[in-house]
């Protein structure tokens, strides 16, 4: 299941390699040609000499992690976060260093050694430390440096019915339903790319929609879930198991209405169950990709993911599926509404 390898795969922003390597392998057999740019980015065609529209289809290949900044004398590791990382699911949380994937875990100052008060106060990123079992710094000088990346040590499982638990579903589970999208075949060129550095900034998706230049474009992502008690339905920015959620606002874009517009009568063609993002916070590739050249209709689909950006997430196995559904039927309607989507 390549979900399953694409989630146990380390790629920290700035450190996607690996996950890049496993997606080439993916697709190599599915494309046409394919390039890597100066900063990471995989974009990769099929169709090349087709008539447009020319559509880019984007799925962020990085994940949040840890950055180690110093050795202290004690051979403990101190680092920075990379992304948005709640501090209070880093303690005793096991990670991976380092390309040998030198195993650690995330401690911080004992309860017995609290000051009074300290207790019932939120743990601090700064306060924490990552500990591989070394003695002193000399020890761990030999095997991990200053800006290595700490990756979450999550195994892939199915829990539930239906339901799997793993790392990175944002943003792997968007690059999976691309890898399955470049299986097929459609009537205008299609560049799929698998971009860098979402997670500090929307940066690798910036240059290379400059690159591809595309007519329009379809963000694929993983997105927060919060329906769980004490979350007013307002706050809970999707339901788990009710179908992909589609974006209408969010902190970096406004999507293109024709393009949601197009992904809402698709869904309803096809009996797709589908969800509105009811939250405007955070952002997603589109934020960069629709400020390029003279400006992209660009939408976001995404799948409902619980407790993103920590340890471990979950992913209903339906919401996956109805996402890969809608996606395929959007770019399948897509020639006949073409010619509606610019000028928004």
């Amino acid at each position: 299941m390549l979900l399953r390898e694409l989630s146990e795969i380390p790629g920290v922003s700035g450190d996607e390699h690996r996950v890049r390597d496993r997606i080439w392998q993916a697709i190599r057999d599915r494309v046409e040609g394919a390039r890597v740019d100066a900063l990471g980015n995989l974009i990769a065609w099929k169709g090349s000499g087709l008539p447009g529209p020319r559509v880019m289809l984007a799925a962020h290949m990085d994940e949040v992690g840890l950055m180690i900044t110093r050795i202290d004398s004690h051979g403990l590791l101190r680092f920075r976060k990379v992304g948005g990382i709640d501090d209070r699911v880093l303690p005793a949380k096991t990670v991976r260093i380092g390309p040998e994937g030198i195993p650690g875990v995330i401690g911080g100052k004992p309860r017995h050694l609290l000051k009074p008060g300290e207790e019932k106060k939120p743990v601090s990123a700064e306060d924490l430390y990552i500990d591989i079992g070394a003695a002193s710094r000399e020890e761990v000088e030999r095997v991990v440096r200053p800006g290595m990346y700490a990756a979450f040590a999550t195994e892939f499982a199915e829990v539930g019915d239906g339901v799997v638990k793993g790392k990175a579903f944002d943003d792997r589970a968007g690059c999976a339903l691309l890898v399955d999208l470049l299986a097929e075949d459609f009537p205008f060129p299609v560049f799929g790319v698998f971009t860098v550095q979402e997670e500090i900034g929307l940066r690798g998706a910036r240059v290379a929609a400059y690159d591809v230049a595309p007519d329009l474009a379809l963000v694929l992502e993983g997105t927060t879930c919060a329906d769980i008690p004490g979350a007013a339905p307002h706050g809970q920015s999707t339901v788990f198991g009710a179908g992909p959620a589609i974006t209408v606002m969010d902190a970096t874009s406004i999507p293109s209405r024709p393009l949601v517009d197009g992904l809402v009568r698709a869904a309803q063609r096809r009996g797709i169950p589908w969800q509105w993002k009811r939250t405007a916070f955070g952002g997603t590739d589109a934020g960069s990709i629709h400020l390029t050249r003279e400006g992209v209709p660009a939408a976001t689909v995404s799948v409902p993911c619980r407790y993103i950006h920590s340890p471990c997430a979950f992913m209903n196995g339906s919401d996956y599926e109805n996402t890969r559904r809608l996606l395929l039927g959007f770019l399948q309607d897509l020639p006949a509404a073409a010619a509606g989507l610019h000028g928004v």
